[in-house]
């Protein structure tokens, strides 16, 4: 601002903050609950709740990986190592596009409170197998759908990502288990991800090998959860959000814009009858009708009203 002869106005002092501004003038927005519209807007991409995959892959399975229906102890373990094993029906949590009514997504899957974040998780061998269906198109579906997935392995097994055709899933965690079902269980993990998703962390150590137990509990979910994040700022998910953010914008302006005018009393009759005000002509009209309403009554009591003196000078 010292750099400005004048003291700068509105738009000069915006364009001070982001030389980008390029608008001509600012409304006032005197809506009262305007400030928590704004905060709506900034804070529609924070969630609480997410979704991930997990693949049972066995040794030397490509496209048939989807058709596991058995589970091995070594499975079992790892998947009461992520969270808890809950019934679907009348499950009152995030569900994570699971039937919880009708059992179409199947009966049982596997769920965890993570820091006060929702976690549910598609588990492969858990979603409706399909007899005939060679491509298990309705496990793909779900699974197909999610950000992030794990793949588990009990045997060093290559995986590819092609594996599995998918427009929604960016980034794979690979948990390999050792000494499966014993009192030394240890993790190797790699992770994998399409070109355009950055780096995101925690990262691994070298070697990347975890002795299981709550550090690794806690590296591998904030791993996943910043493995989604950071998916939303490949080109896909980008574009996507922005087309979301300017739309969401555009209806947060209406909306400001819209109030404010109803407090002033210059909107449309529909814009007043929407803001229960049909008669008012808007917040000051109405404040003002209280003023003058005031000043009859107090009048009419008996109050007198102060007098105009004037000074005579001799």
């Amino acid at each position: 601002i010292s750099c400005l002869t004048d003291f700068p106005n509105v738009v000069q002092m915006a364009k001070l903050v982001c030389e980008d501004v390029n608008v001509d003038r600012f409304f006032p927005v005197l809506y009262p609950k305007a400030s928590r519209l704004i905060v709506t807007f900034d804070e529609h991409v924070i969630s609480n709740n997410f979704k991930f995959g997990v693949i049972y892959q066995k040794f030397g399975q490509e496209e048939e990986l989807f058709g596991n229906n058995d589970e091995s102890p070594a499975f079992v373990e790892f998947l009461e190592f992520l969270g808890e094993k809950i019934e679907l029906h009348n499950f009152k949590g995030f569900r994570g596009g699971l039937d919880v009514t009708h059992g179409q997504t199947g009966t049982e899957s596997v769920y965890c409170n993570f820091r006060n974040k929702e976690v549910m998780f598609h588990v492969s061998t858990k979603l409706p197998y399909t007899e005939g269906d060679a491509q298990q198109l309705q496990r793909k579906r779900h699974i197909g759908n999610d950000i992030v997935a794990i793949v588990f392995q009990e045997e060093n097994t290559p995986f590819v990502p092609d594996m599995i055709a998918s427009n929604f899933l960016h980034a794979y965690i690979v948990v390999q288990v050792v000494n499966p079902c014993s009192s030394d269980v240890l993790y190797r993990v790699s992770v994998t991800a399409r070109d355009d998703v950055p780096f995101f962390g925690p990262a691994l150590p070298n070697p990347a090998v975890f002795t299981k137990g709550p550090e690794f509990h806690d590296f591998l979910f904030t791993k996943l959860i910043n493995a989604e994040y950071a998916c939303y700022r490949a080109e896909k998910f980008a574009k996507l959000e922005e087309r979301t953010r300017s739309a969401l914008l555009e209806t947060l302006y209406e909306e400001l814009h819209l109030n404010s005018q109803a407090m002033m009393g210059v909107g449309g009759e529909d814009d007043k009858m929407e803001n229960g005000s049909g008669g008012g002509g808007g917040f000051f009209e109405s404040f003002k009708r209280v003023i003058r309403s005031r000043s009859h009554s107090l009048d009419a009591v008996g109050f007198p009203l102060k007098k105009t003196h004037s000074v005579s000078s001799s």
